[in-house]
């Protein structure tokens, strides 16, 4: 994969309107988790991280919101350059998830162009693949830009506070409950990134340098022993793609939520692909402050990672970060904050 660089970021969490905010609190470890209106089979309200909106919305109307502001965060970078000439990948739930908000397809994608007034490139389109999705938006932007995009924009929005979805990972035993200590806090987001060509001026840019992909045979809800195969083929390739090993990346960043079967893989994962032993390989994770925010979750990493880079507060400028789908999909990414053109 040619190198891209990370040009601008949006957000909209829990925890912050936009992606400075977002990601001061991140770095604070600051919160949004608050009672919920929907409650658990103990009688107890369900805790979630939920964007205060205002006037609050619902649905489709609230995905069309989070993706319209997070765009707008990242649109003043495009400089003289045209919308039109910039191809946007909006990654939303998959399409098995239970309790989907529905008409997540390219009309929803019409719809953000119309509450921005703005268009996009024509081959701009809707990416329904969950966590991993994000990962996959990213391989397809290296295209975009190879055949001639000057940018190309990576959006995620979703929600996980909807009353199906919600009873489903509490009948699943996944929902952090009052009955249930292993679960996760449902969340909602949207984040974006603006991803463009490496080496721009010679200053110093978060750079995407190799992305690999694996399939989990043992996913989350399998009763099979977890070896975490799939997470351990993604990251091999991922440092291959980036042509480095271990020792170019220094912590990591992933999408675990708060269920022990995410921390499990990403330990089985680090040890059947480190040849020698690091010293500190801290691990980050986001939803400890928004919650599981599902296909937000690539460009809130990317945004997190650039600004503890910008900002100095990273442990070092290389980055490993992770990503697992229920389904079994497993997607890693290498990152470095760097000079342009130096590795």
């Amino acid at each position: 994969m040619n190198a891209m660089a990370v040009v601008a970021c949006g957000m909209m969490t829990g925890v912050g309107l936009d992606a400075p905010s977002s990601c001061a609190a991140i770095r604070c470890a600051i919160d949004g988790f608050e009672e919920t209106r929907y409650m658990d089979r103990g009688g107890e309200w369900i805790i979630g991280c939920q964007v205060p909106l205002d006037p609050p919305l619902r649905g489709r109307a609230k995905l069309i919101e989070f993706a319209a502001s997070v765009i707008a965060e990242c649109l003043p970078a495009l400089g003289s350059v045209s919308p039109t000439e910039v191809p946007l990948i909006l990654c939303v739930a998959e399409p098995t998830r239970p309790g989907r908000i529905g008409g997540q397809d390219r009309s929803l994608l019409t719809d953000v162009e119309q509450r921005l007034g703005v268009r996009f490139e024509s081959r701009s389109d809707v990416l329904a693949a969950g966590r991993v999705g994000g990962v996959q938006a990213i391989r397809q932007a290296a295209v975009f830009l190879t055949q001639g995009a000057p940018y190309c924009l990576v959006v995620g929005v979703d929600t996980f506070l909807m009353a199906a979805t919600l009873a489903h990972y509490e009948d699943r035993l996944r929902l952090l409950t009052s009955l249930n200590s292993n679960g996760f806090i449902p969340g909602e987001a949207g984040a974006a990134v603006l991803l463009g060509p490496a080496a721009r001026s010679g200053s110093a840019e978060l750079v995407c340098l190799g992305i690999g992909f694996g399939r989990e045979p043992a996913a989350v809800e399998s009763e099979e022993p977890l070896r975490g195969d799939g997470l351990a083929m993604a990251l091999r390739a991922a440092l291959a793609d980036a042509d480095c090993g271990y020792d170019a990346v220094d912590y990591r960043l992933t999408d675990n939520n708060g269920e022990q079967y995410g921390f499990k893989e990403a330990y089985l994962g680090i040890a059947r692909t480190m040849k020698e032993v690091k010293p500190e390989f801290d691990i980050w994770h986001p939803a400890d402050c928004i919650g599981e925010v599902g296909a937000a979750i690539v460009p809130g990493v990317l945004a997190v990672a650039r600004a503890a880079a910008i900002k100095d507060y990273a442990p070092g400028p290389g980055v490993m970060c992770h990503f697992a789908n229920d389904d079994g999909e497993r997607a890693a990414m290498v990152v470095r904050y760097q000079i342009s053109g130096a590795s």
